[in-house]
């Protein structure tokens, strides 16, 4: 019962990080996907005995779970309608090629969803952030460039260890920024991921967000970074030269 008292010690939420509960016999595959899952902030809890993990998830109150699909020490599907119909945790089966019928069942069961397994955080990911979308910005590494760094987790930003305050739609525009820096991006890519959509009232939106954005990080001169148009095709994010500190005159 090691596991079970380790993973309930403490205040798991306290750090705001989504809380996921993974039951796999397979201890090096679900080990991995935790380890994996923690540089997006996902705090998971491994648990290779179904019973455990049934112990652990009325502790942890978990945000979703990942039950691999054969389980030996419980049907599967069992596990998954105790955790989804009953305990209301959304629950994400994995499944290997042989592992169809056992797919279906779970669904049936109330499974949210079917993922690879092995697992893929690339393929896990858009999962838990469909499951949780209030939570979906904490499964977002911060990113720190030249001095610019942002957490999506907490909102906060700061330039040279400036604090900089952004309204919510300039933090989406700068952190889709970051993740694409040095690349040219486009209107449409920036309309979609920011505002969901494009039409003709977020395309002029759009155009003042930026104007906004380049404003307060030009604060620090010739040491910040620059949002730059590329003309005809979009914008390229320049981060500010990972040496640079901020002028004190």
């Amino acid at each position: 019962m090691n596991n079970l008292v380790e993973a309930t010690r403490g205040d798991h939420r306290s750090d705001g990080r989504f809380v996921l509960l993974v039951v796999d016999d397979d201890e090096s595959v679900g080990a991995a996907l935790v380890a994996q899952l923690a540089d997006h902030r996902v705090r998971g809890h491994h648990f290779p005995h179904a019973a455990e993990a049934l112990l652990a998830a009325g502790a942890l109150q978990p945000d979703a779970a990942v039950v691999a699909a054969g389980l030996a020490t419980m049907s599967s599907t069992e596990l998954v309608r105790l955790l989804a119909d009953r305990a209301g945790i959304p629950t994400v089966v994995g499944v290997g090629d042989d592992d169809g019928g056992v797919a279906v069942a779970a669904l049936k069961a109330g499974a949210t969803a079917c993922v690879r397994r092995p697992y893929r955080p690339e393929e896990v990911l858009p999962i838990l952030r469909a499951i949780r979308p209030e939570t979906s910005g904490a499964l977002d590494p911060p990113i720190e460039l030249g001095g610019l760094r942002v957490d999506p987790a907490t909102f906060e930003v700061s330039l040279h260890g400036r604090t900089v305050a952004l309204p919510l739609k300039e933090f989406r525009l700068l952190y889709f920024f970051m993740s694409h820096a040095e690349r040219t991006v486009t209107r449409e890519q920036l309309l979609a991921a920011v505002w969901g959509g494009i039409s003709d009232d977020t395309s002029n939106t759009l155009t003042v967000h930026i104007k906004r954005l380049r404003r307060r990080l030009a604060l620090d001169g010739d040491h910040a970074p620059m949002i730059v148009t590329v003309r005809g095709l979009g914008y390229r994010f320049v981060p500010a030269p990972a040496t640079a500190t901020p002028s004190t005159s």
